[in-house]
């Protein structure tokens, strides 16, 4: 089979990266077929960049010129369903970047369409590259560490400047992004509490909306969590503060596995936790507890993604973060706001249609008058 051409929907910041990597060879039998973007001063940048790459200005324009196999879909957040879903209409596969969209709704009919399609949908989920994370996910999921008791995420390594939130028009709106810290930076740690750890039963969080910055988004977030089997969780991120707690606990019947700059340590003990409170004649002692340092490799971020969607295009190799996967990192973004909205528990899953028209309201009564077609270039390194 000749190399997948793929065409980079979106030429932003991380649109550039992509097309750079496809550009580059980086990603073995993939080249990149083409870039569209509906800005001319943008699609002039690419020409000049990849002159021999035809660009385009809409998704049909690319469709009619049967210039590409597969999309990668780095626009805006509201435009990754509709994108996606006409992209697999017109029978190309499709990457989006996350979050899979603003609301559950649009995700699940993205969902839908992919299903009745033979065409590979997939979600830019990075994160789960990582042999950090594939370690923690494997000692959950093999019972190593027992049933779940407590699990803490604390992300506030997001920190964004002014500058950034200035950086385009669409960003930190109700309209242009349909949300803040939730919806941009935390879509990769809300997926990973939910592929490590599983979905919570209900949710309820305290958002507050431009706490450190002049915009209308949640840009500090604290939220707690029920399980299925009494376990609770506690997530908490913000993009207001320096520098920062990255620090990722789950707490089982047999210890606890802790993810602290970038180190696994698995605290077993000898005995199960349980069975210690019961049978212990020593009111105040605590089990006998090894310190394990975990050896994880490392990971190939977007790259790495983008190698499996070419995979699986190819090979029918199984994908490491599947369209239906955005479905569940969405909902703990909508639930959480929702949440906040109410202030109520939030029982998963909820009423998308509920979700929605609050949105539409936010949206109707928004006073932000940015001009969405400021785009600012900036570096993404470090962001992954």
């Amino acid at each position: 089979m000749t190399d997948v051409r793929i065409a980079v929907i979106g030429y932003g910041n991380m649109g550039r990266f992509h097309a750079e990597s496809l550009n580059d060879g980086k990603v073995p039998g993939a080249v990149l077929g083409a870039v569209v973007d509906n800005s001319q001063t943008t699609r002039n940048d690419a020409g000049a960049k990849f002159p021999s790459v035809p660009v385009f200005e809409t998704l049909d324009e690319l469709i009619t010129a049967k210039a590409a196999d597969a999309v990668i879909i780095s626009t805006p957040h509201y435009f990754h369903p509709p994108l996606a879903i006409a992209a697999l209409n017109a029978g190309l596969h499709a990457l989006v970047e996350k979050p899979a969209g603003v609301y559950t709704k649009q995700v699940k009919e993205m969902n839908e369409v992919a299903d009745k399609s033979d065409k590979v949908f997939a979600i830019m989920f990075n994160q789960r590259t990582r042999g950090v994370h594939q370690k923690m996910r494997d000692l959950v999921a093999s019972g190593d560490l027992g049933e779940i008791k407590r699990v803490i995420y604390i992300i506030t390594t997001w920190t964004r400047t002014q500058y950034y939130y200035d950086s385009g028009g669409w960003r930190a709106t109700w309209k242009g992004e349909g949300g803040g810290v939730l919806l941009n930076q935390s879509p990769h740690n809300l997926d990973l509490i939910q592929w490590i750890t599983g979905m919570p039963s209900r949710v309820r969080a305290f958002c507050n909306f431009g706490k450190y910055h002049d915009i209308e988004v949640e840009d500090d977030v604290t939220a707690y969590l029920e399980y299925p089997n009494g376990a609770t969780g506690v997530f908490i991120t913000t993009t207001g503060e320096a520098p920062g707690t990255d620090m990722f606990e789950i707490s089982g019947d047999r210890g606890k596995i802790v993810l602290s700059s970038g180190q696994l340590t698995f605290y077993r003990t000898t005995v199960p936790v349980s069975e210690f409170l019961a049978t212990s004649d020593n009111g105040f002692g605590q089990p006998e507890t090894w310190k394990c340092e975990i050896p994880t490799g490392g990971g190939e971020e977007h790259i790495g993604i983008i190698k499996n969607y070419v995979d699986a295009i190819v090979n029918g190799k199984p994908l490491l973060a599947s369209g239906q996967e955005g479905i569940n990192g969405t909902t703990l973004a909508n639930a959480m706001l929702l949440s906040s909205w109410t202030d109520s528990w939030v029982d998963l899953p909820f009423d998308d249609d509920l979700y929605y028209n609050l949105l539409q309201e936010r949206i109707e009564k928004s006073t932000v008058d940015k001009d969405a077609s400021v785009q600012k270039v900036s570096s993404v390194s470090g962001t992954f």
